[in-house]
C-alpha cells in the first residue's frame, strides 16, 4: 500500500508513496505503468545511491487512490492535475516551514505513465525542466501498437457516457479474461503478462528482489479489482490526451528496450521527432521492464549532481 493518502479538494483520496531521502533538494515525480501503482521502486540501490526524494502517485482506482466519481470521464490531464494539486499543497507546506528550496524537480513516466509525465511538463513548464519517458507508447494512430479489434472497440467506447464506457470495458475484460480476470490474487505469470513482460525481461527480473517488487506493485494495482486499469485505458485510447506536445520544453530522455516486443524503437523515434529537446537511450536486450536496469541512468538525467559521494 501507499505510504499515505492525500485528500484532494474534491474529497477524493490520492495514494502517495515516497522513496529515497525526504529532505533531498532533488525531487523526482514517478508516474507508474498501466497496470501499476506507486509502491514500485525500480532499483532501491540506485535510488539510495542518489540524494533524491522520489514521490509516486496511484492513479484513480489503483492501489490506495479512490476511483473517479460516477459520470466523470477519465483523462490523462486529470491524472496530471491530481499530482499537480498535491505538489502545490506540498510546496505551500514547505514554504511555511522554510524548507522550500529545490535544486531540481523532474518527472518520469513508465509505459502509460509517460503520458501523465508529459501532461505535467506541458501544463507546468515552469516547474519541470527535465522529463524521462520509459517505454511509453506513441499515439496509436501515429505508431500502431494496439490490436485492430481493440482499437475499434475504443472508438465505440468514446461515444458512450463515462459510466457506460467503464461498465462496458469492465465487462469486456471479464469476458476475455475469464479466470484470468485481473485481481490481486492472480498467479505471477499472469501478473507479468498483464504488465507486458516478455522473455527479454528475464535478466531484469533476476536481479535482487526485482520480481518481488514487480509482483508487489501488480497486486497493489488490482487491490480494488480492474477499475484502475479500465480507467487508465479509457483515458488514453478512447479520448484525446488533452494536451499539446509542443508545450513540452523540458530536456527529455527517451528510454526504451531494444528487445521490447510491443513498444519498439519506432515509438521513441516518434517522440524524439515531436519534442523540442529529446534524446534516445536504447537499452540492449531489454524488454518492457527496461525501467529496472536503467533506473540510475534515469535519475542521473532527472537529478543531475545527486550522486551520493
Amino acid at each position: 500500500m501507499a505510504n499515505f493518502q492525500f485528500t484532494l479538494s474534491s474529497g477524493r483520496r490520492l495514494g502517495v508513496t515516497a522513496l529515497g531521502n525526504p529532505l533531498a533538494r532533488h525531487v523526482v515525480v514517478f508516474c507508474h505503468s498501466a497496470p501499476g501503482s506507486s509502491v514500485f521502486d525500480p532499483d532501491p540501490v540506485a535510488t539510495a545511491g542518489r540524494d533524491v526524494h522520489v514521490v509516486a502517485f496511484d492513479r484513480p482506482g489503483y492501489g490506495s487512490s479512490d476511483p473517479l466519481p460516477p459520470g466523470r470521464w477519465p483523462t490523462v490531464t486529470g491524472a496530471a492535475d491530481d499530482i499537480s494539486e498535491y505538489l502545490h499543497s506540498a510546496e505551500g507546506a514547505a514554504h511555511a516551514l522554510g524548507v522550500s528550496q529545490l535544486d531540481s524537480l523532474g518527472v518520469v513516466g513508465w509505459s502509460a505513465g509517460g503520458r501523465v509525465a508529459l501532461a505535467l511538463a506541458a501544463k507546468h513548464p515552469q516547474l519541470f525542466q527535465r522529463v524521462a519517458l520509459i517505454a511509453t507508447p506513441a499515439p496509436n494512430e501515429e505508431v500502431p501498437w494496439i490490436p485492430q479489434q481493440q482499437a475499434a472497440a475504443s472508438v465505440q467506447l468514446s461515444t458512450l457516457s463515462a459510466q457506460d464506457a467503464i461498465e462496458r470495458l469492465t465487462a469486456m475484460f471479464t469476458a476475455q479474461a475469464g479466470e484470468r480476470m485481473p485481481s490481486a490474487d492472480l498467479d505471477t505469470p499472469v501478473l507479468l503478462d498483464q504488465l507486458g513482460a516478455s522473455v527479454a525481461d528475464a535478466d531484469a527480473l533476476a536481479g535482487p528482489g526485482a520480481q518481488d517488487r514487480v509482483e508487489k506493485m501488480m497486486r497493489d494495482a488490482f487491490r480494488q479489482g480492474p477499475i484502475g486499469v479500465v480507467t487508465d485505458i479509457l483515458s488514453y485510447t478512447a479520448r484525446p490526451w488533452g494536451f499539446d506536445l509542443s508545450a513540452v520544453r523540458a530536456d527529455t530522455l527517451l528510454v526504451y528496450g531494444a528487445a521490447d516486443p510491443l513498444i519498439t524503437e519506432a515509438h521513441a523515434r516518434w517522440y524524439r521527432d515531436h519534442l523540442e529537446h529529446a534524446s534516445i537511450v536504447l537499452q540492449p536486450e531489454a524488454g518492457h521492464l527496461v525501467v529496472i536496469p536503467t533506473w540510475d541512468r534515469v535519475l542521473a538525467h532527472l537529478a543531475p549532481g545527486s550522486k551520493v559521494a
